[in-house]
This record gives structure tokens, sequence and C-alpha cells, in this order.
């Protein structure tokens, strides 16, 4: 399950994992952000704020991940990974080689340094 926290004062959303993620998580993740889109033309940023990483219940929600990726990377302009999780640091830095957003990680402590960031890119 995916917790999903808009902050549409800031244009922002946050998604925080509950469980293994479902192909319904991204349906609703995509519910949350579109209206932000439409409103600005982007989202200033994505926060995924994680201890761990859960995994996904099974592979249709592994493909609903690839898809939101690839329809929303292209209109959010920054995303930041808030974890202690070595695995989470790895696969961020890997995808900000591949996709259009900055991404910055910060430790899980640091949620609010996050949401500064999101906002100004600073």
């Amino acid at each position: 399950m995916l917790n999903i926290d808009v902050l549409a004062d800031r244009n922002i959303v946050v998604l925080t994992p509950d469980g293994a993620l479902e192909s319904g998580d991204f349906v609703r993740a995509a519910h949350a952000i579109d209206p932000l889109i439409a409103g600005s033309g982007r989202l200033a940023g994505l926060m995924v704020h994680a201890r761990s990483f859960p995994g996904w219940r099974d592979f249709d929600a592994v493909k609903a991940h690839l898809t939101f990726v690839r329809e929303h990377q292209r209109r959010i302009e920054r995303l930041a990974v808030v974890t202690d999780s070595a695995f989470l640091k790895m696969m961020a830095g890997i995808a900000g080689a591949f996709v259009h957003p900055q991404v910055n990680q910060f430790g899980l402590g640091e949620k609010e340094r996050a949401l500064s960031w999101l906002e100004t890119g600073r």
C-alpha cells in the first residue's frame, strides 16, 4: 500500500509505502499528481519517504510502477528519496541517470530539508 500526501500549496506529493506496492497504488498516485500537473504544467517535487523498499505485490504492480514513471517523469522537476536504506539510495542513484527529474537523496530524518529542496532546488 502507498500513502499519498498532496501538498497542493507547495506543488509537491509525498509517497510513503506501507507494505508491498500494488498496481492500484500507482493509479491513485496518478490521480493525486495529475491535477497538480494540469494546474501548473508540472509537479515541483515528488518525495519517496521510506524506511526500506517494501517490494511489489505482483508483476502487475511492477508494470504499473514502470508505466507511472514513463508517463509522469517528464512533468516532475525534482525527486527526493528520503531513506536510510542502502538499496533505495542505490536505486535513486541509478534512476537519476535515466529519468528527467533531478534526483537527490536525504536521510530518513531529513524530510523537512528534502521538502525545501523540492520547492526551491536548493
